[in-house]
Parts: C-alpha cells; structure tokens; sequence
C-alpha cells in the first residue's frame, strides 16, 4: 500500500463559525457537531480568530481511492504507528484517509511504516 506524504505543516484547531474559515483554501477538512466547529488546515492558513489550536502536525494519506468493503486499513496504520509510541489524528474524505501526527514524530512515523512494508512517495 502506498502512503503519499503531505508536504506541508499542519494546524488542528476550533473555530466558532464557519465564516472565520477561507474555503478559498486549497487544503482543509472541517468537522460540525453538536459540540464543536473543528478545522485541520494548512497551518498559514489558519483563520486568526481559533477558540484553540494546535500547531506542529504534519500529514499522509493512503493513496488511491479506497472502497467501503475494505476493511482495517486504518486499524493497521495506526496500530504500527501505536506500537511505536506514535499519536495520530486521523481524518476520513470519501476516498481515503489521511492520518495526521505531530512534527518531531513524522520522519519517525514514515520509517516504521516503510519498514512495515508500506511504500512512502
């Protein structure tokens, strides 16, 4: 399977409205609940009024589109990575998943998962 890194630092944050968000953005994943407006963005886009935020991640997706019978993909992943003493935060789109972890564990995080077998571009 292959891994596709992110090329860019990212920021996991809250915002308190949608309208404090660029969608003219080229990158972004925004998440409403009940209970929260989260936002994981390039981290020069982040929009200047956070409730918080959370700077220093960076990212991979699992390239290709991958099919809904597919099962344990991302159990796999984040099982290696958990095994190495690696936090995530995983973020689904319709055709795949991207996993997230913080910047001093990202070069960390790719080594293991090549040596699992995994092919990292």
């Amino acid at each position: 399977m292959e891994l596709k890194k992110i090329d860019y630092a990212l920021t996991v944050c809250k915002v308190s409205e949608v309208s404090d968000i660029s969608l003219a953005a080229d990158f972004f994943f925004i998440g409403k609940t009940d209970e929260e407006l989260s936002l994981v963005c390039k981290t020069e886009d982040t929009p200047e009024n956070t409730v918080e935020r959370d700077d220093g991640w960076r990212g991979f997706r699992i390239q290709g589109v991958l099919d809904f019978s597919l099962i344990g993909i991302l159990s796999k992943l984040s099982g290696i990575l958990a095994e190495h003493k690696i936090g995530i935060f995983a973020v689904s789109t319709y055709n795949t998943d991207y996993i997230l972890v913080k910047e001093e564990n990202y070069e960390r995080a790719l080594t293991v998962l090549a040596s699992e077998g995994y092919t990292v571009v």
